[in-house]
């Protein structure tokens, strides 16, 4: 009998990149995947263990997909990702109904972790993640055809004091730059058009393998793809973000004039304690030089609420320094306590209800700021790359290049005939809080 598999992916773009190898491999081994969970024998759930509400919808995930043993034709049930990696055995002594484990370094392993879960041996596959794929690896696009994410490294070495990646993904490692282009160049053989490169740190990315940092030369060179119509960047760190680095955005027309650089916070205090590079005074000379070499450019950044210590006036001043910089996409988190990160050590942990609130606050900030900068389209042709049409209103749905898939906004296109996967110009009629409507130009 044939096995059909399933895999349920949670959390971020890097682990969905996972699951897409893993299921490259699944499908080379001979396996049938399939999407729906209750149509499958084997089920893997890949999960996110990076905040509590992420773990708790982890753990949810798996106890729903277990009922599945009592009600469809599942035999195994296996966990992959950063919460197998960072509580192994906690989830095989509390959750009895899993039958294999694998943790990011040993995802490669897939197949054989299915094979030992089929026969009942409840494997458990988590060594020291030092794992990084390449382009030989298979894989099977989750996302439209026209557009998919390239890790570029793996793990983080900043040491931030909130966060736990460094646990559960390593050290940073870049893959080479002969590996990345290698599989843009296949990626745009299938079809994609849009290339997101991603990592925990981008800006960071070389300095292990080369001499200095080498993204510049590497989005240049991705740039050069034959296919390749987009290239954008995820998560670059302040504290590397360079000159040369700079002139790429401002001068190569295939690098989307967007920037994904988490700052956490304003205020110098807070970005002490939480270990991040630099001072507002550095982050807003960076700022100031970004936009006066790049005018266009969409700004994306996030920002903690109620770290331990954060007083009133922090966050008054977070607030301000909003207001003021008018990022064009902002993401609000509550801080969320890491066991064994230095962060949970610290002192004067606030009340979640205060952490709730000033995000809410902070966020009805950025909707103001948002419609602001949204209205500076109204007028303007852009390039749309299409992604979905609405039969019933004749409407056609794509993304700027000042909007990263899934997280940011979508603009509404009228009058035209167009095809999924095509970037088309649009004239700007309308502009909403973070949509834009307008009309395709022939």
């Amino acid at each position: 009998m044939i096995e059909k598999v399933s895999v349920v992916t949670l959390g971020c773009e890097k682990n969905l990149v996972d699951s897409e190898i893993m299921s490259g491999l699944i499908h080379q081994r001979g396996f049938t995947l399939v999407d729906k969970p209750e149509d499958a024998t084997v089920v893997i759930v890949n999960t996110c263990g990076f905040i509590d509400a992420a773990k708790e919808e982890s753990v949810n995930t798996i106890l729903d997909l277990a009922e599945l043993k009592e009600t469809a034709r599942l035999k195994a049930l296996i966990v992959s990702g950063c919460l197998t990696q960072r509580y192994k055995e906690e989830l095989m002594k509390e959750m009895p109904e899993i039958d294999g484990i694998v943790g990011t370094g040993d995802f490669h392993r897939i197949n054989d972790i299915i094979d030992e879960a089929l026969g009942g041996r409840k494997p458990i596959y988590v060594g020291n993640p030092v794992f990084t794929y390449e382009e030989n690896h298979p894989r099977l696009l989750s996302t439209p055809r026209h557009t998919a994410y390239v890790k570029i490294a793996e793990g983080c070495d900043n040491a931030c004091t909130f966060c736990s990646i460094p646990i559960m993904r390593g050290k940073f490692r870049s893959r080479s730059m002969e590996s990345i282009v290698a599989e843009a160049t296949q990626l745009a053989a299938q079809g994609v058009k849009e290339i997101s490169l991603i990592a925990q740190d981008s800006t960071n990315y070389g300095t292990d393998l080369y001499d200095g940092f080498k993204l510049p030369e590497l989005l240049n060179r991705v740039s050069e793809v034959p296919g390749v119509e987009w290239v954008r960047l995820h998560y670059a760190y302040p504290g590397f973000f360079t000159d040369e680095l700079i002139d790429v955005f401002a001068t190569n027309p295939k690098i989307c004039k967007y920037i994904d650089m988490p700052l956490q916070h304003s205020e110098d205090r807070i970005l002490k304690r939480m270990r991040r590079p630099g001072r507002q005074r550095d982050v807003r000379e960076l700022i100031a030089k970004i936009r006066a070499r790049i005018p266009d450019v969409a700004l994306r950044t996030s920002m903690i609420v109620g770290f331990p210590g954060e007083t009133e006036e922090d966050f008054a001043n977070l607030c301000d320094f909003v207001r003021e910089m008018k990022f064009d996409r902002l993401g609000v988190f509550t801080y969320s306590r890491e066991e064994d990160t230095p962060a949970d050590r610290l002192p004067d942990h606030l009340p979640e209800e205060v952490k709730q609130y000033r995000a809410n606050v902070l966020m009805e900030i950025q909707r103001e700021v948002a419609r602001e900068n949204s209205a500076k389209y109204v007028g303007r042709t852009i390039d749309v790359l299409v992604e979905k049409y609405d039969g019933r209103s004749d409407v056609y749905v794509g993304r700027s290049q000042y909007d990263a898939p899934e997280v940011d906004g979508e603009v509404f296109i009228t009058g035209c005939r167009a095809e999924i996967g095509e970037i088309r110009k649009v004239r700007i009629t309308h502009a909403y809080e973070y949509d834009l409507s307008g009309e395709g130009i022939a």
